[in-house]
C-alpha cells in the first residue's frame, strides 16, 4: 500500500489507459489503486510487481498463468509511466519477468498481446526475444475504434 500514491499519480494517464484493457481505467483513482493492489498481492507466489525507479513505483509488470487447456502458458502484461518512456526500463524488466515465469511456473510459453498501434510495445517485445505469432485484425474495440490484436510469445529454452 506504500506504493498507492505513486501508482495513482503515474497510472492516471489517458496515454497509458489507451493501450490497456478496459480493466485499467481512466481516470485512475485511489479506489482503483487499492483494488489493484489487493488483486496484485493475493496470489502466492505474487506474480505482479511494481516497476520502481529511485524508490518510486512508476509502472507495473506481471505474468498471469493460464488455466485449462492453456495451462502451459502465461500472459505478460506491463505498463510504464509516460515520464519514463524511452529510457530502457521495460527492456530491463521484461527479461527479469521471463526468467521469473519459467523458473517459478511449469509453463512453456509466455505471451503478450499489444495493440496493433502500440509500436513501442511491439519493439520492446521483439528486442527481448518475443516473436510475432499472430495478427488478429480489428478484434479489439477501445475508445470507439477497432484495433488489431498482436500476439507475441517467447518459449522456454530446451
Amino acid at each position: 500500500m506504500k506504493d498507492l500514491p505513486d501508482l495513482v499519480k503515474h497510472a492516471n494517464n489517458p496515454n497509458i489507459a489507451g493501450n490497456m484493457t478496459n480493466g485499467f481505467p481512466h481516470p485512475y483513482t485511489k479506489a482503483d489503486g487499492i483494488k489493484f493492489i489487493h488483486f496484485a498481492t493475493q496470489d502466492d507466489p505474487v506474480h505482479i510487481f511494481a516497476i520502481e525507479v529511485e524508490g518510486h513505483a512508476v509502472g507495473g509488470i506481471g505474468m498471469h498463468p493460464q488455466t485449462d487447456i492453456h495451462c502451459k502458458n502465461a500472459e505478460l502484461g506491463y505498463w510504464l509511466s509516460e515520464d519514463y518512456w524511452r529510457n530502457g526500463i521495460l527492456s530491463k524488466a521484461i527479461p527479469l519477468m521471463i526468467d521469473f515465469a519459467f523458473k517459478t511456473y511449469d509453463i512453456e510459453r509466455l505471451f503478450a498481446r499489444p495493440f496493433g498501434s502500440n509500436k513501442a510495445s511491439q519493439k520492446v517485445l521483439e528486442k527481448n526475444g518475443f516473436k510475432l505469432e499472430a495478427r488478429l485484425e480489428k478484434t479489439i474495440f477501445k475508445n470507439g475504434i477497432f484495433e488489431d490484436e498482436l500476439i507475441y510469445a517467447v518459449r522456454r529454452k530446451k
